[in-house]
């Protein structure tokens, strides 16, 4: 037997171009959990350690990622509010004044977080039920 590192040469092929992997993280689940992890991991084609192993690695790198979601999801409430405020007029013939547009963008403004938090709500108790 051959002492000293191994080479690329010498490494399985699989390993080439990446660190091995030594490290493991285990978690104890109810049979029904195990069930969900298995399906879903079967429907993307892989283990069910490989497919978790992708998804704790994408939870850890986009921790931010629902803050960021909540935000988008503001901001497309603030849009669906500023057409439904002038959209109607507009197709019904009026005109908005400059001042009436501003004003329509400052009330939408003020109450795109509240109203996107109401839908939040509705939709999590909506669940719930």
């Amino acid at each position: 037997m051959q002492s000293g590192n191994i080479t690329s040469a010498h490494l399985p092929q699989r390993l080439r171009g990446r660190v091995a992997r030594t490290r493991s993280i285990g978690t104890k689940l109810t049979p029904d959990e195990e069930r969900k992890i298995v399906a879903a991991a079967e429907e993307d084609g892989k283990a069910p350690s490989e497919w978790a192993r992708e998804i704790l690695l994408r939870a850890a790198v986009h921790r931010n990622s629902e803050e960021m979601e909540r935000h988008i999801f503001t901001e497309l409430v603030g849009l669906q509010m500023l057409l439904m405020n002038t959209l109607e007029p507009v197709l019904c013939g009026e005109r908005l004044t400059r001042e009436e547009a501003a004003t329509k963008f400052r009330q939408v403004q003020k109450g795109k977080a509240a109203q996107a938090q109401e839908l939040l709500n509705r939709r999590a108790e909506a669940k719930e039920n």
